[in-house]
């Protein structure tokens, strides 16, 4: 009779254990499944401003009446593979250039579909700006759960890490020269 109960207690002893895995191991999913939705959420917007920019070249060819390639920033990014993080950057290196003609040719200026494209880059920046703070705000809570007790023994066993920030930046590396303007 004592076996039963003792085997009843780790019956039940297992099946909590059981539970709780699969509750902790559930909500790491959903951390998941919204860090996805952030990142597709920032793709879309970072096309948005690749194209926008990449519309911009023909515009600026055309009413400051250059022969010579302009955003080159641009040009150069066609052929190349970045992350999300290396091509924020590149985009607005490539805005900053956008700035430089506005200011450099006032006719620019009075160009409608130059102004559209203007106006698209600076809803798109409140756009990414609003996207970075919501993957940055689940990457704090998923690597809240990733680094604390008793989720960590799930993250080990799931072999889940934590994620840096959209920034970019590792703060857990030896470079305290990272920060760019």
């Amino acid at each position: 009779m004592n076996w039963i109960i003792y085997g009843l207690v780790i019956f039940i002893v297992i099946c909590m254990v059981l539970i709780w895995y699969v509750s902790i191991y559930n909500h790491y999913q959903s951390y998941i499944i919204r860090m996805n939705e952030a990142e597709a959420f920032i793709d879309t917007t970072l096309r948005k401003r690749f194209d926008l920019l990449n519309k911009s070249i023909g515009i600026i060819k055309t009413v400051a009446n250059k022969k010579e390639e302009v955003l080159d920033t641009i040009i150069k990014l066609r052929s190349k593979k970045l992350s999300n993080f290396e091509l924020d950057r590149e985009l607005y290196d490539a805005i900053n250039e956008f700035n430089q003609y506005k200011e450099k040719y006032q006719d620019l200026k009075n160009n409608e579909s130059f102004l559209k494209i203007e106006l698209g880059l600076f809803e798109s920046e409140s756009e990414i700006v609003a996207a970075r703070k919501y993957y940055n705000d689940i990457i704090t809570d998923y690597n809240k759960l990733v680094r604390t007790f008793p989720s960590n023994v799930v993250a080990k066993l799931a072999k889940y890490s934590v994620k840096p920030y959209f920034d970019g930046k590792d703060m857990n590396d030896d470079v305290i020269q990272d920060f760019k303007l």
